[in-house]
């Protein structure tokens, strides 16, 4: 049935759902910390290109048109003082560099006894006098170049590099070193209120989330609880058919013994007969079932037959023999339309084809029948052969050993031969009602009178 797919199917969709909410709260949390990480980059760019600017602009401000005469770079006694005014009044300045395009000092607040010396250019003072664009940067105040500019309590500095213009032509450059604690303090606190918010929108984006999904989850739990009740009531309603359904069948298949007072009983006893067989060619037990339901409706067939042909006393016209045999296929079409019975339609339609082709209906021959058809078209024969009817008498045991003999790969599978007899010697009174081992002689059995 379909249903206990579909709960299996909600199972999963639960689980899956469970693993999308983990799933997706480590992608949040990852996109959160990227986020978080370029708008803080963002951030402090911002802030070190303001601060970069604002020192330029009042560098240029102050100082050009103090040290820019003629198109060179002159640092005379009035210039210093408005050096030293300047930097009084910004504090957060530690030092001022002048330089000339040729790598010479021009001028310095710190370590003056380098003013005047030429010193190898270094990459940022290229940079800037190449690109002609101001950049800037915040570093540690550790190395040898800058130990001039290091002060107590100050170890990382914004370090500005500015071209100086005139007539269109860079003539120098400006090297400003300003104490960067305050623009770093700024930066962390932005930083600390840019991740902080990240993840507060992106924990409540996730929380959403989990509140949508525990919702659907949800439904989808008691949809599948009632999926699985109305599973479990139908599969009782089902069961419920069935046993009807195969009672009804039981029925039908007394009808047909009914009919006739000589054959009452047969289908049982080629049960009884057709599982000891299977049993001991160890059959699985699906086989095995089939087996034992295909051996009870076997003639189910013959109740399209004639009650005066079925009952007939004397021997069978021509005609009527071939309404008899196609019983075999009547039986198969009736179990056929009966899906717990659909895997004895093989079983009932070829239970009485021949081992050497010579059977019926279809003619089929050794390999080609079914093995558990050709079970019960032994277990069929040896009661018929074994039983009083009208138009002969019953064989005796010795008799009916010597036929099943005889029609090994003739009318009946040699394994199912060999199985039969292995069988009758471990479970004798299966294959002969009345019959019990004798005490004087095991092994040795005789029939005993059935009462009247």
């Amino acid at each position: 049935m379909a249903t206990p797919n579909i709960t299996e199917k909600l199972s999963r969709s639960l689980t899956l759902l469970r693993l999308f909410v983990l799933a997706s709260a480590l992608l949040l949390v990852a996109a959160a910390i990227s986020l978080a990480v370029l708008m803080t980059n963002a951030v402090r760019k911002q802030a070190i290109d303001d601060a970069q600017v604002s020192l330029t602009e009042y560098t240029n401000g102050v100082l050009h048109r103090e040290i820019v005469h003629g198109g060179h770079i002159a640092v005379g006694p009035d210039a210093k003082g408005v050096f030293r005014a300047s930097l009084e009044s910004r504090p957060d300045i530690l030092s001022v560099k002048v330089w000339r395009n040729d790598g010479v000092l021009a001028w310095t607040n710190v370590a003056q006894n380098r003013i005047g010396k030429k010193f190898p250019l270094s990459s940022h003072l290229g940079e800037v006098l190449d690109s002609r664009k101001a950049e800037a940067q915040i570093e540690e105040l550790d190395s040898a170049e800058n130990a001039a500019e290091s002060r107590e309590g100050v170890n990382r500095a914004l370090e500005v590099y500015a071209p100086v213009i005139d007539g269109g032509y860079v003539i120098g450059a400006f090297e400003v070193y300003a104490d960067a604690s305050r623009i770093e303090s700024s930066i962390a606190q932005k930083k600390r209120q840019i991740w902080l918010a990240t993840f507060v929108i992106f924990g409540l984006l996730w929380g959403l989330l989990v509140f949508l999904v525990r919702g659907a989850s949800g439904i989808l739990r008691r949809q599948t609880d009632q999926l699985r009740k109305r599973s479990k009531d139908l599969m009782a309603a089902y069961a419920r058919l069935e046993e009807s359904s195969l009672e009804a069948i039981e029925s039908l298949n007394a009808t047909v013994e009914a009919k006739d007072p000589y054959t009452a009983g047969h289908s049982r006893r080629v049960q009884k007969i057709a599982v000891a067989i299977g049993e001991e060619l160890d059959l699985p037990k699906d086989r095995l079932d089939a087996l034992r339901l295909g051996a009870l409706f076997h003639d189910i067939g013959k109740l399209a037959v004639p009650d005066a042909v079925l009952t007939k006393p004397a021997r069978l016209t021509e005609d009527e023999f071939e309404l008899i045999k196609r019983h075999s296929e009547n039986g198969a079409r009736i179990v056929g339309k009966f899906g717990p019975l659909r895997a004895t339609v093989p079983i009932i339609r070829h239970h009485h084809e021949r081992w050497d082709g010579r059977g019926y209906p279809d003619r089929l021959a050794s390999g080609e029948i079914p093995l558990e058809a050709a079970i019960v078209g032994l277990a069929d024969a040896w009661d018929a052969m074994t039983t009083e009817r009208p138009y002969h008498r019953g064989l005796t045991l010795e008799e009916g050993f010597h036929e099943v003999r005889e029609g090994r790969e003739a009318q009946f599978a040699p394994e199912v031969v060999d199985a039969f007899f292995a069988a009758q010697r471990r479970r004798p009174g299966e294959f002969w009602p009345g019959q019990v081992e004798s005490e004087d002689e095991p092994g040795t059995l005789h029939v005993i009178a059935e009462a009247s």
